[in-house]
């Protein structure tokens, strides 16, 4: 049969290029000189502007004895079950399923040093251990899914290249298989922003409380679920536990991520009862998780050898992308930006945790930049002040004032207020100095997004009470959190203001007769390269015919990077 043609995958950082074919040695570019960046803060020098990273579109997924039931993504169009593709044609089956298993990758040579590799690619198919399942007719399905789907893996391995590095090194000092590295592709396709209808998210796909478990802080400023060095850190620490607990076997310990051990447990247990064999392909297990592993290893194979199937994966360089760089405490996230060099965008990508206009009061301190950034920021962010670094300014309360009216008048809420001037309750009096943020910038679409859920539905479906009686010494404050219901709904469904004094035994709504508050906001979505109407609905969670209708478009209208989208997004509070 004639060699099929090569299709090359291009990246999102890179120019199209064959897949480098020797390997050699490759030190990192020397940053350029620094230059001077003047700002509204004064004269800091600048690194110049590094590569934006690519943002094509999309969330969703979930790991953990927690998730009972774990959720396709819903964004990036996974793999579908296997059933879908047994009607491939036999030419197709041949050219997925080649008679003989494929040669081993290229450029594997004996003897590098990890350091030594140009390409990152080769690095990690030098350290590949797992089975290559080229005898499983589950991998050859999922093989063709992927090949079937060469813009899949363009979006994937182009949103890699920022994290890629970071994960590989990790697990070779780990001593882990090489191809975990690819879970995140199965997982989120590298979407950070990636989010489930479990409330799995980040590249990883954690749900709440397993999260938390691995230590990974989740609050209104901060969700360590979707920080890149965090998430990896927990992910590996988890995949490493589960090894251990099924003794060595890296497949059942990839199955027990994606639906738990209790499962995977389960099910070894029925088989050995019964005689039968322990190992991944012999239990029963849930369909998705059946599905699970399969793709990981045709993905193994795929990365493998690329051109056995027809594609071509641009190399990623074999050096770090970002650097994790101190903050000094409290940062707004535009004026790390700016003294950076680097754009807003650009920052909150590679700091997805951050779901607000600033880091997190409490830590963690640091934030992830360009690699030539680094040290230009670290030498800028020395000579703030702790309200430099904010970009906060000072109001002087009036009379009339409340904090609901202050936050309206710099366009930031309360609960921000609050942080700012570290008042947990209690309410303000005409003259004090407020600090109040004065360099506020308008948040990218994925990050509204973020806090959105943590401000409204991100709690769950448990029902709860509608009317809350007052306490001895309750506000509407201490209600608000103890309930979970913002302080400015609250005070809005009451009648009150936010600061209003609250007598013992007074009955407090907590939500009206239809559910709550609908809260309606209407942002502007930059198209990206890849992304398609399917694509961006599920990002925001609309159906395709609304996002048409809202910005007067077709079914047969085509995108084109650039383009400005009008979506509204709707939430839910009390």
């Amino acid at each position: 049969m004639a060699t099929p043609p090569i299709r090359r995958l291009p990246h999102s950082l890179l120019a199209l290029a064959l897949l480098a074919l020797g390997a050699c040695a490759q030190s990192p570019q020397r940053a350029a000189a620094p230059k001077v960046l003047n700002s509204s803060l004064g004269t800091f020098a600048s690194a110049p502007p590094a590569e934006t990273p690519a943002n094509v579109s999309p969330p969703p997924k979930s790991p953990t004895a927690d998730v009972a039931d774990v959720v396709a993504s819903a964004n990036d169009p996974m793999p579908p079950p296997a059933a879908v593709l047994t009607g491939m044609s036999s030419d197709t089956q041949a050219s997925v399923s080649p008679q003989a298993p494929p040669p081993p990758g290229p450029t594997q040579v004996a003897g590098l040093d990890p350091a030594q590799y140009a390409d990152l690619f080769d690095r990690m198919r030098a350290g590949f251990r797992l089975e290559e399942g080229s005898d499983r007719h589950a991998v050859d399905l999922e093989l063709h899914w992927y090949v079937s789907n060469p813009e899949y893996l363009q979006r994937a391995f182009g949103r890699a290249d920022l994290s890629l590095y970071h994960i590989v090194t990790e697990l070779e000092r780990r001593g882990m298989p090489l191809e975990l590295a690819l879970l995140p592709v199965v997982e989120s396709a590298f979407e950070p922003y990636a989010y489930s209808r479990a409330r799995a998210s980040g590249l990883w796909q954690f749900i709440p409380g397993t999260g938390s478990k691995y230590g990974l802080k989740q609050d209104w400023w901060y969700d360590g679920r979707r920080d890149i060095v965090e998430s990896t850190r927990a992910a590996l620490d988890y995949l490493q536990a589960l090894h251990d607990e099924f003794n060595g076997d890296w497949l059942l310990a990839i199955a027990a991520y994606n639906c738990g051990e209790a499962l995977v447990e389960r099910a070894v247990e029925m088989n050995r009862t019964a005689g039968r064999p322990v190992d991944f392909w012999d239990l029963w297990l849930p369909r998705e998780t059946r599905a699970y592993v399969p793709k990981l290893l045709a993905m193994r194979r795929l990365v493998l050898d690329p051109e056995s199937y027809g594609l071509a994966f641009s190399p990623i360089p074999n050096q770090p992308y970002f650097a994790r760089v101190p903050t000094q405490g409290q940062v707004n996230l535009r004026i790390a930006a700016e003294i950076a060099g680097v754009s807003p965008e650009e920052l909150y990508e590679l700091n997805p945790a951050f779901h607000r206009w600033a880091t997190d009061p409490a830590g963690p301190h640091f934030v992830l930049l360009p690699v030539n950034a680094a040290d230009t920021f670290a030498e800028n962010i020395t000579q703030l002040s702790a309200d430099q670094r904010l970009g906060v300014a000072h109001y002087s309360v009036r009379r009339g004032d409340s904090l609901a009216t202050v936050a309206l008048k710099f366009h930031t809420s309360v609960n921000v207020l609050r942080e700012l001037n570290d008042m947990p309750v209690g309410t303000i009096a005409v003259g004090d100095d407020l600090r109040v943020p004065g360099a506020m910038t308008d948040l990218p679409a994925k990050v509204i997004l973020a806090a959105a859920r943590v401000d409204g539905h991100g709690r769950g479906r448990v029902p709860r009470a509608h009317v809350q009686v007052v306490r001895r010494g309750d506000s509407l404050w201490t209600i608000a959190r103890r309930t979970g219901v913002n302080v400015n709904t609250l005070a809005l469904m009451n009648g009150l203001q936010p600061g209003d004094e609250l007598r013992a035994g007074q009955r407090i709504k907590l939500s009206t007769d239809t559910g709550g508050r609908v809260h309606r906001r209407h942002i502007e979505y930059t198209v990206r390269d890849g992304d398609t109407p399917s694509l961006i609905a599920r990002l925001f969670q609309c159906s395709v015919p609304q996002l048409l209708a809202w910005n007067g478009l077709s079914s047969h209208s085509h995108l084109h990077a650039g383009q400005k989208l009008r979506i509204h997004l709707t939430s839910h509070h009390g």
